[in-house]
């Protein structure tokens, strides 16, 4: 049964008292409503929820990367420098790490739908004052508008698809998600060179637009409340600092390509980031009702699932920048070459997260840690040993293997440690996942440009070919981190490497043998567990 037009219209964190007077729930009422809520979702809402998602965020997600192509025309059109155009690729992620940590308390303190509502409209604007920007500076304005809608989207969709999915068809949910955002960032740059040839770059923000006026419509028409919701106090100075915090690393780390370490672009930024994160994590501790609740890192499925999503970012944004250099710098290849060698690898690592995604329903995370740990220490190894003779469709097909090694725990990594975490804390976990994600793919191609070129530099007066000495030690480093990620499966991994029969999936424990005075602590997967028993068993009864 679809949500009634009084139940869309109620506040999911109020409710009235025997005088009519409302109240804030308590933490155990506000997971029986989640619950509640999860149940009253049909399928076909829920598909259709599903659906409004991944649109919104395919569109934003295609705009991070999608100017990349096109910067020289509008570099040429605003008269700008090389340095000053990139600010709109680098301004776009720095603004998402500001407003993804502020994302935790906008989803729990305001309704669903019109938070979504708000973030298309915020996205909408951006695209409307990028499209008809007369400089460079109105230009960066839409862009960081842009991204602080992008980065709620991208936020709430984890969330949502989390919630309003049962707990064996996450992982589905999730990997069809997956190949979405996956594939968005992979194709943007290709369709935005081919408008921006042929009508000009201004196209790219009417094409965006058109898109997500269509999202803004299907939204109104089938979006519902299907997040819970409680009145929280917003925290200035936590987020300032975490905007501090995660904004100054980024910042920090995108400028360590351009300037040297110890300018003040570099090390008093990074500084200024790395005091302020100190601060932040010592408040948020403390804090009665922090601003980002990071305190569900001490939950060790999450903090396995976000180290190893960092270590994931650092490989896969680290290849971004070292395989062209190998392809074109070291072999010669023209850029076509180059693109073409990797497109491969980046379309696999898209495409195989669905089919992730159900291998985790049935048979766990484990065996995904296993194959991801070991396919992807073997293939990056084996890229250790590449020569400037080797041919490059070879390279090509190792890190298909390699992208695919990493494809298949990507999402699952997400989804196992989000479900084992309290259902209140989804939003607080999503956050710090996503704030990690981002601050260590900015890390991650500035660290692996940074070795290969000391070590080009170590090498370059005793062989021949000193940049591929380079290229070849970074891949040994992502060799170690992939190994890491093999340990956390064999040690950090709980679940057990078996195929799940329907017998096994039926037997859940009662939900009164887990309750105990730390009942906040049980997962939302066990909770929806003791739904599912509760449903089946009625169904088993005999009608009298």
């Amino acid at each position: 049964m679809g949500l009634s037009t009084e139940t869309k219209k109620e506040d999911v964190s109020i409710e009235k008292d025997s005088n009519n007077q409302t109240k804030e729930l308590s933490e155990k009422e506000h997971e029986e409503l989640t619950k509640k809520r999860y149940m009253e979702i049909s399928d076909k809402k829920r598909s259709q929820i599903f659906i409004n998602v991944n649109i919104s965020c395919i569109a934003g997600i295609m705009l991070q990367t999608a100017l990349t192509t096109a910067l020289p025309p509008i570099i040429k059109d605003f008269n700008i420098s090389v340095n000053t155009g990139q600010w709109l690729t680098s301004g776009f992620s720095l603004a998402m790490s500001i407003m993804i940590p502020l994302t935790s308390f906008l989803i729990t303190r305001f309704r669903t739908r019109r938070l979504f509502l708000s973030a298309i409209g915020l996205f909408l604007t951006g695209l409307t004052i990028a499209l008809f920007s007369v400089n460079f500076y109105m230009m960066l304005v839409g862009r960081v508008i842009q991204a602080f809608g992008s980065g709620l989207l991208s936020s709430m969709a984890q969330v949502i698809i989390l919630t309003i999915y049962p707990p064996e068809r996450r992982g589905s949910a999730m990997g069809w998600y997956g190949l979405s955002v996956g594939a968005a960032p992979v194709i943007a740059p290709t369709i935005a060179g081919i408008l921006a040839d042929s009508v000009g770059w201004r196209m790219i923000f009417v094409v965006s637009i058109a898109i997500m006026a269509i999202t803004l419509i299907y939204t109104l028409f089938v979006f519902t409340d299907c997040l819970p919701n409680k009145k929280v106090k917003f925290d200035a100075f936590s987020f300032i600092l975490s905007a501090l915090t995660f904004g100054g690393i980024t910042l920090a780390v995108g400028n360590f390509g351009t300037y040297d370490f110890v300018s003040y672009q570099v090390l008093m930024v990074l500084i200024i980031g790395l005091v302020a994160s100190v601060i932040f994590v010592y408040r948020q501790l403390h804090a009665k009702s922090p601003f980002l609740d990071i305190s569900v890192l001490k939950h060790k499925s999450l903090a396995i699932a976000a180290m190893t999503t960092i270590a994931i970012q650092l490989i896969i944004m680290g290849s971004a920048v070292i395989f062209p250099l190998y392809f074109q710098q070291v072999k010669g290849c023209s850029a076509t070459i180059s693109g073409l060698a990797v497109l491969p690898g980046s379309l696999s690592l898209a495409i195989i997260s669905p089919f992730a995604g159900k291998i985790y329903d049935k048979m766990g995370i484990k065996v995904l840690f296993l194959f991801a740990g070991i396919f992807s220490t073997l293939s990056n190894l084996v890229l250790y040993f590449i020569t400037i003779n080797t041919n490059i469709w070879v390279v090509a097909a190792i890190n298909i293997v390699r992208c695919i090694s990493l494809g298949v725990l990507t999402m699952p990594v997400i989804t196992w440690g989000m479900s084992r975490i309290p259902a209140s804390k989804t939003t607080d976990g999503s956050a710090t996942i996503n704030s990690f994600r981002i601050v260590s793919g900015a890390i991650g191609t500035a660290l692996f440009v940074s070795v290969m070129t000391t070590v080009t530099n170590f090498v370059k007066d005793t062989k021949k070919e000193p940049q591929l000495y380079g290229i070849n030690f970074v891949f040994l480093c992502m060799a170690i981190l992939s190994f890491i990620i093999l340990l956390f499966g064999i040690f950090g991994c709980d679940s057990k490497f078996t195929l799940k029969s329907k017998e096994e999936k039926s037997k859940k424990i009662p939900m009164e043998e887990k309750i105990n005075e730390n009942d906040e602590n049980i997962s939302k997967e066990e909770e929806l567990n003791e739904v599912e028993v509760i449903v089946d068993n009625k169904k088993s009864q005999p009608l009298n």
